[in-house]
C-alpha cells in the first residue's frame, strides 16, 4: 500500500453504522479495508488515525469557484473544509460557452460573484467552449470540479439580453449549445430564474432545453423564479417542466425565505414527496445558514436588466427610470427580489469592487443611508452606479425552522453557494461542511453523523452519476477526509467570515494530501469531473 490509515472510525457515506478499520490506499484508490480482527495491512507510509473519523470527501453541489480555482491555487476556503469536488456553472451564469462579446457581458454581470471584471488580468480567459474550460481546469487545481452549462449565458450567446420569446432558430441554437456542452463533459444545465437574461425564458423554452439534458442523462439545476412570494408555485413549475421533459431535477439552495414563508418548509417537502412518490427524479441542496447572498443589482426588476449591464447603468442614471425601479422595489415587490417589497434593513453590503466604497461593507443599506442622511434607495442607487453593479449583499431573510426541516429530507444534499468575493463574504463559503458536522449533527442532533455524511457524499455522487466516488469502498477513488467528530467546527462567522475550520487535519484527493496536519500542502490534485456516455437516440438537439 502507498498509505495505510490505521485504527480509524470509518463513516463510509452509505448512511449505515460506522466501524473501526485500517484503510489502505494505492495509486489513488482505496485498495483494502481491514476491520478489527482481520489481518493487518502494511504500507510504505502509515498514519495513526486513532480518535479520527474517515469519510468520503465532501461534494459541494453548489459552488461559485469558477474563477477562484484558477486564480487561487491554495483554495483553502474549500480544501480545508474537506471538499474534494465542487459543482460550478451555477445559477445560469458562467464563462462557457461564450464568444468574445458574450464573455465581456457575463464578466461584468457576475463580477460580484467571481471577480474577473473586464480589465481584471488575474485570470487569462483563454477558453470559449465548455470543453476548453474543463481542459483549463485539468492543468491542475486544488479540488475536483464538475460543470453545469449555464442557461442564462447560453441565452445571452444565442439572442442577447432581450426580454422576449426565442425564435425557432434561436431555440435551436440554444439546444445546440447545451448539447455541445454536455458532449464536452458538462453534467447538466443550470438556470438563474431571478437573474437576467435567464429569467426571460418561458417554461416551454426551458422544457425544450431540459429535453436535451435528459437525452444525455444529465440533470437540471434551477435557481427558480421565487424564494419569496410565489415560492411554492415556482417549485411546482420546476417539478412539472422537468417531468414533462423526462429530466432529473436538482433544486439549488432549496430554501423558503422572507416573512411570507416563515414555517412553510413542510409545504415544500410535501410537494416534493408527492412528486417523488409518483416517480420523479428529484434532489436538492441547501447551506446551513439563514441569510442568503447575491449581488445588489439582482434585486432590481427584470425589465431594468434588459439590454445588459450598460443598459442597467443607463437606467439607474436616468431619474425617471430610476424612480420606476424604486417604485417596483419598494412598493410592488420586484421579481428580482422574489416578489416581496424590499426591506432595506435586511440587505447588508458584503463586498464592493471599488475599495473607495468600502465604508458600506458590513452595513445594511438602511444603516448606510442613515449615516448619509438620505433615503435608502438613494444610497442603493448611488452604490450600484459607483461600483458598476459589482456590489455583493447578504439578505437576512431566512428562517431557522425551515433550514432544519429541509436538511432532514430524504433527497437533501449539501451546497455552500459560497461566494468568495468581497471584504465580508457569507461565512458559508468557508464553513458550510464543518458547520453541518459540528453544529447540526453533533451539537443539535438534527441528524446522526452517519446520515449527515451521506447527505454530503454518496447522495451528491449518485446525482452526478459518479460510480466510484462518494463512498469509502474498495476500488473507489481515494478522495477522503479525516476529521475529529468531537471538535470539528466551522471557524467562519459573520464577523470573521474567512476563518478556516477546526478539527479537519487531513484531506486527500487522488490519494494525495491536500491538507496534512491541518495545513494546506502544495498539491494540486484536482481535475475536471466530466459526464461520460453518448446521448440517447431521442436527443432533442436534432
Amino acid at each position: 500500500m502507498d498509505l495505510v490509515i490505521r485504527d480509524v472510525r470509518v463513516i463510509d457515506g452509505g448512511g449505515g453504522a460506522s466501524y473501526r478499520a485500517d484503510v489502505g490506499l494505492t495509486r489513488g484508490r482505496v485498495a483494502a479495508i481491514r476491520r478489527e480482527g482481520e489481518p493487518a495491512l502494511s504500507g510504505t507510509r502509515t498514519l495513526d488515525a486513532h480518535g479520527l473519523a474517515l469519510s468520503p470527501g465532501f461534494i459541494d453541489m453548489h459552488a461559485h469557484s469558477d474563477l477562484a480555482l484558477l486564480r487561487d491555487p491554495d483554495h483553502s476556503a474549500k480544501a480545508a473544509q474537506g471538499v474534494t469536488l465542487e459543482v460550478l456553472g451555477q445559477d445560469g451564469l458562467s464563462y462557457a460557452p461564450v464568444d468574445d462579446a458574450t464573455l465581456a457581458h457575463v464578466r461584468t454581470a457576475i463580477t460580484g460573484w467571481n471577480g474577473g471584471a473586464p480589465g481584471d488580468t488575474t485570470v487569462d480567459f483563454d477558453w470559449r467552449t465548455v470543453g476548453e474550460y474543463l481542459d483549463r481546469l485539468d492543468r491542475g487545481i486544488a479540488v475536483n470540479a464538475a460543470y453545469l452549462v449555464p442557461q442564462g449565458t447560453v441565452r445571452m450567446y444565442a439572442m442577447g439580453w432581450e426580454d422576449r420569446p426565442a425564435t425557432d432558430a434561436e431555440l435551436a441554437r440554444m439546444k445546440q449549445l447545451v448539447a455541445e456542452g454536455l458532449e464536452q463533459g458538462a453534467v447538466g444545465l443550470s438556470s438563474g430564474l431571478t437573474y437576467t437574461p435567464g429569467m426571460y425564458a418561458s417554461g416551454s423554452e426551458l422544457t425544450e432545453l431540459c429535453r436535451v439534458v435528459a437525452a444525455y442523462d444529465g440533470y437540471y439545476c434551477p435557481h427558480h423564479r421565487s424564494y419569496g412570494a410565489g415560492a411554492l408555485e415556482a417549485y411546482e413549475e420546476m417539478v412539472a417542466l422537468t417531468r414533462e421533459a423526462g429530466c432529473a431535477l436538482h433544486l439549488a439552495h432549496a430554501t423558503m425565505n422572507f416573512g411570507v414563508n416563515k414555517g412553510r418548509a413542510p409545504e415544500l417537502l410535501a410537494l416534493l414527496d408527492d412528486a417523488l412518490d409518483a416517480g420523479a427524479d428529484i434532489t436538492l441542496d441547501t447551506y446551513p445558514y439563514t441569510p442568503g447572498c447575491t449581488t445588489l443589482v439582482a434585486v432590481l426588476p427584470s425589465w431594468a436588466g434588459e439590454g445588459g449591464p450598460n443598459a442597467v447603468l443607463a437606467r439607474l442614471r436616468d431619474d425617471e427610470a430610476a424612480e420606476r425601479i424604486r417604485h417596483h422595489l419598494e412598493e410592488i415587490g420586484s421579481d428580482g427580489c422574489h416578489g416581496v417589497p424590499v426591506e432595506w434593513d435586511t440587505i447588508e453590503i458584503s463586498g464592493v469592487n471599488d475599495t473607495a466604497l468600502a465604508d458600506h461593507v458590513g452595513r445594511t443599506i438602511l444603516e448606510s443611508a442613515k449615516a448619509r442622511g438620505e433615503e435608502p434607495w438613494v444610497t442603493a442607487r448611488r452604490l450600484l452606479i459607483a461600483d458598476r453593479l459589482g456590489s455583493t449583499i447578504l439578505q437576512h431573510v431566512g428562517h431557522e425552522e425551515n433550514v432544519r426541516a429541509i436538511m432532514r429530507h430524504r433527497v437533501h444534499t449539501g451546497g455552500s453557494d459560497g461566494i468568495l468575493q468581497g471584504l465580508k463574504p457569507h461565512p458559508r463559503a468557508y464553513g458550510t461542511f464543518p458547520h453541518y458536522l459540528g453544529r447540526y449533527a453533533r451539537d443539535l442532533g438534527i441528524m446522526s453523523l452517519e446520515e449527515t455524511i451521506a447527505h454530503l457524499t454518496s447522495r451528491p455522487a449518485a446525482r452526478l452519476r459518479l460510480p466510484d466516488r462518494g463512498l469509502v469502498r474498495e476500488g473507489y477513488r481515494a478522495d477522503l477526509v479525516l476529521f475529529d467528530p468531537d471538535t470539528v467546527a466551522a471557524g467562519a462567522t459573520f464577523e470573521a467570515p474567512r476563518t478556516l475550520p477546526v478539527g479537519i487535519p487531513y484531506v486527500l484527493i487522488d490519494g494525495r494530501f491536500v491538507i496534512e496536519d491541518g495545513a494546506r500542502t502544495d498539491v494540486l490534485a484536482g481535475r475536471s469531473v466530466r459526464r461520460t456516455g453518448s446521448p440517447q437516440p431521442a436527443a432533442a438537439c436534432s
